[in-house]
C-alpha cells in the first residue's frame, strides 16, 4: 500500500506537523502505528481518522521505520 508522507505548517501557529495519509488499516491498527512512531521518535502526535500527525519534521526517520514494517511510498 502506497503512504503519503508531508509537512504541514498551516493553521498550526507555524508548528511543523509530519503528516501520514492514505493508511487502509483499522482505526487500532492506526493506533498502534502511530504508538509505535511516537515512541521510537520521542514526539508527541495524534491520529485523525485514517492520517496520522507527528509533531516535528521527521519525513526521513518515519519513512526508514514504516519500511520496515512493510509499507511502501
Amino acid at each position: 500500500m502506497k503512504l503519503s508522507i508531508s509537512v504541514e505548517k498551516s493553521g498550526r501557529r507555524g508548528k511543523q506537523v509530519t503528516v501520514i495519509r492514505n493508511i487502509q488499516h483499522n482505526p487500532q491498527h492506526i493506533e498502534k502505528i502511530a504508538k509505535m512512531l511516537k515512541s521510537k521518535l520521542g514526539t508527541g502526535g495524534t491520529v485523525k481518522g485514517k492520517v496520522i500527525e507527528i509533531q516535528g519534521s521527521h519525513i526521513p526517520k518515519i519513512k526508514e521505520i514504516l519500511e520496515k514494517e512493510g509499507f511502501s511510498f
